[in-house]
């Protein structure tokens, strides 16, 4: 596991990402929130020059994250994370977990760029084909109340070390934006936001690569009708018939998934349910004070008590020192469900962002089992 460093006292932001509404679903965290609520976010990060990595995953996204490890930790490392997909919020309704609507990058974009502002938010586009960075910036300009574009740049077909090369990181900063829309394709985007997240000083980065071609006019976005019903998957390949090849994948991966996760850990956990307590107890050992803290869980770590291991995980945050070694003793525990383990996928990201240690111990056969079946059992129990 690589282990990314806090630079330039940026700990107070992590600090309180473990207090996020935050659920485990296909292996993934998602913040529970709204189109409104996620806007909201990001304009607060903007006036507030907080840094936010703002990541979208869809269905595709997902599925290149089982078999690509920086990948999916570009997702857990992220500051914000929305679920732009029908049938991630399809799947997350089987499951109970409360994901009410889509969150397409696209649709907080649009929303973004058409609220009137006493000062419009500066938009640099970096990447998408030939010229279309370009001819989004001055769509933008032509037609939007709310965003002024600062800049566009092509970096080319090249590696993601070249595309950090000290002068394009200079350009960019230099332009001065709030918000930098990157459109690399899905991995090399992220990898390459990840890689340079901490020497760009832009307030928010999100690789939205469609973004760049809408606000171009390269392609049109579906209806809103046919983005309520899930086929703007279809309406994309009228316009790209060359994804056709891509969504039949992502189809077949989806089906596997619910055949082979999903619907047994439906089942699972309302069979668990019923037999679970319904209080959870948190113990705390101190082996050296600021530095290594132990938690040991007891009962059933859930949504009803969510507020507690929260708290807790943020009182450590706050209270350990650059490099913490923190353990979770799972020994007590006899359930856990999707918004604990979302809360622990944000802890390890916390510590491994700060260097730290993070091991998570002493879970049962039954806990195992539920943390295969959510897809995070190799990221918390990997050392």
């Amino acid at each position: 596991m690589q282990k990314w460093q806090a630079e330039g006292g940026h700990f107070a932001s992590y600090a309180k990402n473990t207090n996020r509404p935050c659920w485990s679903l296909l292996g993934l965290p998602f913040d529970q929130v709204d189109s409104q609520q996620a806007v909201d976010i990001l304009d607060q990060a903007i006036k507030s020059k907080r840094k936010c990595f703002l990541s979208t995953p869809n269905l595709n996204f997902i599925i290149q994250s089982k078999s690509d490890e920086s990948f999916y930790e570009s997702v857990i490392y992220s500051d914000l994370v929305v679920a732009d997909g029908m049938p991630v919020i399809w799947t997350a309704k089987l499951l109970g977990i409360p994901l009410q609507s889509r969150v397409a990058g696209a649709s907080l974009f649009e929303i973004l760029q058409n609220k009137r502002r006493d000062k419009p938010i500066s938009v640099f586009f970096f990447g998408g084909q030939g010229s279309a960075a370009q001819q989004a910036a001055e769509n933008l300009n032509r037609n939007s109340v709310g965003m002024v574009a600062c800049g566009a740049l092509n970096p080319g077909m090249g590696t993601v070390e070249s595309m950090s090369d000290r002068a394009i990181i200079d350009q960019i900063n230099a332009a001065e934006p709030d918000f930098l829309v990157v459109a690399l394709g899905a991995k090399k985007g992220q990898e390459w936001i990840m890689k340079n997240r901490d020497q760009l000083n832009v307030s928010v980065i999100s690789h939205l690569g469609a973004v760049v071609n809408f606000v171009g006019d390269t392609i049109t976005r579906a209806p809103l009708r046919w983005q309520k019903m899930g086929l703007e998957w279809l309406w994309r390949i009228f316009q790209e018939p060359l994804l056709w090849k891509r969504y039949l994948i992502d189809g077949l991966w989806f089906l596997r998934l619910l055949v082979t996760r999903v619907l047994p850990l439906a089942i699972y956990q309302k069979c668990l349910k019923k037999v679970a307590s319904e209080s959870l107890s948190i113990e705390i050992a101190n082996d050296i004070p600021g530095r290594n803290t132990e938690l040991v869980l007891g009962g059933a770590a859930t949504i009803e008590n969510s507020r507690l291991l929260k708290s807790t995980c943020r009182k450590l945050l706050e209270q350990l020192e650059a490099s913490p070694n923190i353990s979770i003793n799972c020994r007590k525990l006899d359930y856990i469900d999707s918004s604990a383990l979302g809360t622990l996928m944000l802890l390890k990201a916390n510590v491994k962002r700060r260097g730290g240690e993070f091991g998570l111990f002493g879970t049962s056969p039954r806990i195992n089992r539920l943390m295969r079946l959510q897809g995070v059992k190799e990221f918390l129990l990997e050392q």
